[in-house]
């Protein structure tokens, strides 16, 4: 389940929002997206794996969340922990061709 965006991470592209299949965040206008509704997450992780930034967690958990903070994500290295098992992250798989980017951000 959705857990936690990074504010100090999320550049606020809002990729996250136009991927996630059940609408869970909502885009704030000159801000960062927001988990708006938590309960709808399926734990699909395309947030994570689409953010640019490694600024999403996603617990594996899909029935609830862990409670795990921030900073407690960033002292562990978890942020972008997905995108890295998948090879999307740097170093990794290459990210998407700068068209399909600039349609995701709208």
């Amino acid at each position: 389940m959705i857990e936690v965006i990074s504010a100090a991470r999320c550049t606020g592209c809002n990729i996250c929002v136009q991927v996630c299949p059940t609408n869970v965040f909502a885009a704030v206008k000159g801000g960062i997206p927001v988990i708006a509704r938590q309960d709808d997450c399926q734990t699909c992780y395309m947030c994570e794996v689409w953010c640019p930034d490694d600024a999403l967690y996603v617990a594996p958990n899909a029935d609830g969340t862990e409670g795990i903070t921030e900073p407690e994500l960033e002292a562990q290295g978890r942020f972008g922990s997905y995108r890295r098992s998948v090879g999307w992250a740097k170093g990794g798989r290459v990210a998407p061709a700068p068209q399909i980017m600039s349609r995701l951000r709208g």
